[in-house]
């Protein structure tokens, strides 16, 4: 038999015990409840973004569209492409959350906009050129090394970048029975893989970004819409005042043909190497960026334009 007190010391810990393990669980359900209400936000807010960037993507695509509209448009009413034509105007940023809906979460700001411009991508100087195919074009490397030279780099990259192209032009390394895939190195596709020819740095591929490009063939550079450095480089006896001078006298009339280009040059004493300069585009780029609530996207496109068709060769996301 128990004593008294002994058993009020039991009686007293044992509610003690229900107590704590009240507690504990109560802790323990609402963890458990938070965790749920977390995974939940989680959830919504993955399922929020997903939505923003497909519409984001959407929306890109129809830029897309409405700059190859433009283009071909373009291409029925003129055979020269200049800077005063509709397509060299850009888009600024105009806002589109009166048109569509963004899936914004209560709170956030009604913003959706979007802006960019099309670029003539044969404005710039073509690494293809260099060695088309495989074949290294000396009189390309001169003026690419040229054009090093205008941006303070050194020029005998020129020939290295030449060797590098060459070295990994499809079908230049391969050995019978050997598929090319498996004899090369990757081609240079774009600007950023000059950092795979040695020498160049960071620094110095960002330099020469507005004036260089890769396109899937070579091509002849626009002299209505080349830049004064771009022009320099590829004509050998066109100084860059005399460039500048050109570029600035055609803001008042563009070229209308090549022996208007070769006219304007003889004042300078510069000669116009063959298939150096044309006074059309084939090949544009389009840069486009849609700002929707709490994210942006921004997409580069290369479009091959061929009479009153056009192709889009890529498109890459930034």
């Amino acid at each position: 038999m128990r004593r008294p007190g002994l058993q009020f010391i039991v009686g007293r810990a044992e509610r003690g015990v229900a107590v704590v393990t009240a507690l504990l669980l109560t802790t323990l359900a609402v963890t458990i409840v938070a965790g749920l209400f977390w995974q939940q936000q989680v959830q919504v807010r993955s399922i929020e973004n997903q939505r923003l960037q497909l519409q984001k993507q959407w929306i890109l695509r129809g830029a897309l569209d409405w700059a190859r509209l433009i283009l071909r448009e373009d291409a029925k009413f003129s055979t020269i492409d200049a800077l005063d034509e509709p397509w060299a105007v850009p888009l600024s940023e105009t806002r589109l959350d009166q048109y569509v809906e963004n899936g914004r979460a209560q709170g956030d700001a009604a913003d959706a906009a979007l802006s960019g411009g099309i670029i003539d991508a044969q404005a710039r100087f073509n690494l293809t050129n260099i060695a088309p195919n495989g074949a290294i074009d000396a009189a390309e490397v001169l003026a690419f090394s040229r054009l090093l030279a205008s941006q303070r780099i050194e020029p005998g990259l020129a020939q290295k970048t030449a060797d590098l192209m060459r070295a990994t032009a499809p079908l230049a390394s391969a050995t019978p029975g050997q598929p090319a895939a498996l004899a090369q190195q990757m081609p240079l596709t774009q600007v950023d893989d000059l950092l795979a020819v040695d020498g160049f740095t960071s620094e110095q591929v960002e330099r020469l970004r507005p004036f260089v490009v890769v396109l899937p063939r070579a091509t002849p550079v626009n002299a209505n819409t080349a830049p004064a450095e771009v022009l320099s480089a590829k004509v050998s006896k066109l100084t860059p005042g005399d460039a500048a001078a050109l570029v600035n006298a055609r803001q008042t009339a563009h070229f209308r043909d090549l022996a208007d280009v070769t006219q304007r040059l003889a004042g300078s004493n510069a000669g116009v190497p063959a298939n150096a300069l044309s006074v059309s585009t084939n090949f544009f780029i389009v840069n486009g960026r849609v700002r929707m609530a709490r994210a942006s996207l921004d997409v580069e496109a290369l479009i091959e334009r061929t009479g009153p068709r056009t192709n889009v060769i890529w498109v890459r996301e930034h």
